[in-house]
């Protein structure tokens, strides 16, 4: 990674993303000395001259664009090895996907704040003729102080230009305007259908279509009468639904006619207002919420009509379509063939099909998705045209679920684990946490899927958090028995060491003291020492009768004993004629022993 370095000054130093064009680099500029993001083209697409078109045209759109909701470009380029790439603001923060993710649905007036402040940044987009296509939650980042960022523009197009083929969809399917998948000429009102599905997503925890595959979802985009979102989430205030239904109009007429509008709606339901945005349909109109009511007031409104300019649209009509049957030669003599659907077919069968009504398969293009391997997923032309017998048809064939390769989070904190995991493209489930001596507080000690197991983009990964040490408190066993000391300990899992030790003032078999004390709290198994009660220490008195006094007095006290010499008068002098206690007997160690010692008369 380290090796990697852009434009001799933009040195990558982690991938954190990848798309359906590029790979994601997180950089630092080198002569500025800034971090920065740089998206750089795949290869495979690099030496496409259309793909590096739309690379460049990119860098260029957005490049104009200033707005404090939208990623600033600071620079493109190419490297000798046929390496195109980007270089824009690196940005912090959560995007909304995994932020509904995570912590479910939003709350109404936050969710309009955030669309506001997407409306906004729209409107400077649009301003300046350029359509964003590819709004989703995905690529709206929340930053720490509660600014919303607008990302990637990779698909971004001007409204003049003809970069885009008839009948292609760039996008999202749970985000798509149903013209954008039909592959019809898009305007700006596109972005606000997506930006309403965006908000619906934010408010309900879900989107409003979805599927088993991208064609199922884009076809409900197209078809699928929307569930209100208050029948979701009866939280939603009427007006924000309201302004969710209106953004999200299969007809654009019927939308909003641009994003400044939109805005304004979205920040009076962000202030608790009534949205005052009318629909632009001819039939009917969405009234202001009335204060007490469950749901915008609807009333028709009868509108009268000059009929001229509609029978000139009519004729002008009728003549592009007649110029435009000649132009494809519809009154030609050729007979034509239907094309048929073959979508959703194994490549044999959506040959044989097409062979059967004298069509030719042309180029095949492989490519992932969530289809089977070896699936039909697209086809141009589209089904239903009517072509002449062996036209080439294109397929594009399924090579099934991309895999990758689970990285190991292992050792990293659960923070930059979770960052880690989100930028290789899996999303985080909910992290179990556990205790451990080896791994400190707060690191990942093991993850599900395992390192190297081969998962598709999107996989929810389980992060295993170290608590750190379990620590228990040591129960208090001083002036306990023997027994019912080492039980207590036991118990609470530590193990146990006995220390015998004589007393003279604690009774025999009792705890006189612990280590650690009673009441602290260690590492569970901790060895715990406790000092038991011997009784007194008993010594046995020497036998001394018949020793010299200094003698005797030394063997007594060598035995640990103190001395008290008595007299009386005896021939042997100096010598020791009894002591008390007996020789023999068993005495505290320390207590004092009288002996009695012999003393020659005087004259």
């Amino acid at each position: 990674m380290e090796d990697m370095v852009f434009g001799r000054r933009y040195r990558a130093t982690e991938k954190i993303g990848t798309g359906g064009m590029a790979d994601v680099f997180k950089a630092v500029d080198e002569v500025l000395g800034r971090t920065v993001a740089v998206k750089v083209l795949h290869p495979q697409y690099a030496s496409d001259p259309a793909f590096v078109a739309r690379f460049r045209q990119e860098a260029q759109a957005a490049a104009n664009l200033s707005h404090p909701g939208i990623v600033n470009i600071y620079d493109w380029g190419k490297d000798d090895d046929s390496t195109y790439y980007i270089v824009m603001e690196y940005v912090r923060g959560t995007d909304l996907k995994a932020l509904v993710t995570d912590k479910g649905p939003v709350e109404p007036a936050k969710a309009a704040e955030y669309a506001a402040q997407v409306a906004a940044a729209l409107t400077v987009a649009h301003g300046y003729d350029i359509i964003h296509r590819d709004i989703k939650p995905h690529n709206i980042v929340l930053t720490p102080d509660g600014s919303i960022k607008v990302m990637d523009f990779g698909i971004a197009r001007a409204g003049n230009t003809q970069m885009t083929q008839t009948g292609s969809v760039l996008g999202t399917a749970h985000y798509v305007s149903p013209e954008q998948a039909q592959g019809r000429t898009l305007d700006p009102r596109t972005d606000l259908y997506s930006l309403g599905v965006v908000l619906y997503e934010l408010a309900t925890g879900q989107v409003p279509f979805d599927g088993d595959s991208p064609v199922a979802v884009a076809l409900k985009q197209v078809n699928q009468e929307l569930v209100p979102p208050r029948q979701v989430n009866p939280h939603i205030p009427p007006s924000l639904e309201a302004v969710i239904v209106r953004a999200m109009s299969k007809n654009p007429a019927d939308r909003y006619s641009s994003a400044e509008e939109m805005r304004r709606d979205l920040l009076r339901v962000a202030s608790g207002r009534m949205v005052e945005a009318m629909p632009a349909s001819d039939q009917t109109s969405v009234m202001p919420v009335v204060a007490g009511t469950d749901s915008p007031r609807v009333r028709p409104v009868q509108r009268r009509k000059n009929p001229w300019p509609w029978i000139i649209a009519a004729a002008a009509l009728v003549l592009i379509g007649l110029a435009s049957a000649w132009a494809f030669g519809l009154f030609d003599t050729v007979e034509q063939v239907v094309v048929p659907e073959v979508m959703g077919l194994s490549q044999a069968d959506a040959t044989a099909a097409l062979e059967a009504v004298e069509l030719v398969v042309g180029d095949i293009d492989s490519r992932y998705s969530e289809e089977p391997s070896g699936t039909v997923i697209s086809q141009t032309p589209e089904p239903g045209i009517k072509v002449e017998p062996g036209t080439e048809i294109v397929l594009a064939v399924s090579k099934g679920t991309e895999l990758f390769s689970m990285p190991d989070f292992s050792g990293m904190t659960e923070d930059a684990a979770a960052a880690a995991l989100r930028a290789a493209g899996f999303e985080l489930d909910t992290p179990q946490r556990e205790f451990s001596k080896e791994v400190p507080d707060g690191t990942v000690i093991r993850q599900t899927p395992v390192p190297g197991e081969q998962v598709p983009a999107g996989t929810r990964v389980v992060l295993f958090v170290s608590k750190g040490t379990q620590l228990t408190q040591v129960p208090n066993v001083t002036a306990r028995s023997e027994a019912d000391a080492r039980a207590a300990l036991e118990a609470a899992g530590f193990t146990v060491k006995v220390t015998p030790a004589p007393s003279d003032t604690v009774g025999t078999g009792t705890v006189m003291s612990q280590s650690p004390d009673g009441g602290v709290s260690v590492e569970a198994g901790t060895q715990v020492t406790i000092v038991v009660s011997t009784g007194p220490d008993l010594v046995e008195v020497p036998d001394v009768i018949g020793e010299f006094e200094a003698d005797a007095t030394q063997m007594l006290e060598d035995a640990g004993f103190t001395v008290t010499p008595d007299y009386e008068n005896s021939p042997d002098d100096g010598i020791v004629l009894t002591c008390d206690p007996v020789p023999g007997a068993m005495a505290p160690r320390g207590s004092n022993i009288t002996i009695l010692v012999g003393k020659t008369p005087g004259p």
